[in-house]
């Protein structure tokens, strides 16, 4: 079952990272796949009730990866951790299957009780470098979450998410697509498209002010004319 699980592993990193070259190089060379591997390790002391245990097996792998796995986090089949340096994924932190993390990414809680507070990712997600999903939210199915981004609230599925705090700007028109980082390199800028729209309605309200000028304009110079029939 372990190895199962490896293999797993070392061949859905290989079908994500054009840079993975042989099977060989994934299991010495990812320090993804290694906290992975140990905080399996972590999550099943921590489970059976080692905390201490569990924490500090966690803590070694911190130290030797970079990447910090709370041993009490959830982490489905498959997780792609790529590059890896200063990830961050919390205690109550759940991650479906086939999910992607890219550098910098945290996974973090907004709360100080010790109840759920840190995100769900399900099946699919993809996480850019340095993005922030924060508190006990859900990030759908397929979702994609641009780099720097900062996610404050549910996510739906398919939806790519971009900007701080983050906002929808697409669906994914192909489900069966990877998306390095999460991004497409034609995604539309949500802040340029907000000026875009601002532009757009000045130039229909300047529209309808002429409008109205040139309007009362004519109802000035008609006024003007029946007076002087009137012979006022």
């Amino acid at each position: 079952m372990i190895f199962k699980s490896l293999q797993d592993d070392i061949e859905s990193i290989m079908k994500r990272d054009p840079a993975a070259r042989s099977a060989l190089e994934v299991l010495l060379a990812y320090p993804g796949l290694h906290a992975v591997m140990v905080h399996r390790v972590a999550n099943f002391l921590w489970r059976k009730g080692f905390l201490l245990l569990g924490r500090l097996v966690s803590n070694f792998s911190t130290m030797i990866t970079g990447i910090e796995i709370h041993p009490g986090a959830r982490i489905g089949a498959r997780l792609f951790i790529d590059h890896g340096s200063g990830v961050v994924i919390g205690e109550t932190a759940e991650i479906g299957d086939d999910v992607t993390l890219y550098q910098g990414a945290t996974l973090g809680g907004t709360k100080l009780h010790h109840g759920k507070r840190h995100p769900t990712l399900e099946n699919g997600v993809i996480v850019g470098a340095g993005a922030r999903v924060l508190g006990p939210i859900t990030v759908g199915e397929g979702a994609r979450v641009g780099a720097n981004a900062v996610v404050l609230a549910d996510v739906p599925k398919g939806v790519s998410m971009v900007g701080i705090p983050a906002r929808p700007v697409m669906r994914r028109g192909n489900e069966g697509q990877f998306r390095a980082y999460g991004v497409d390199a034609d995604l539309p800028d949500p802040v340029l498209r907000a000026i875009d729209d601002l532009r757009n309605e000045v130039a229909r309200l300047n529209a309808r002010i002429e409008e109205l000028e040139s309007d009362g304009a004519n109802d000035e110079a008609g006024a003007r004319a029946r007076s002087l029939a009137n012979g006022n």
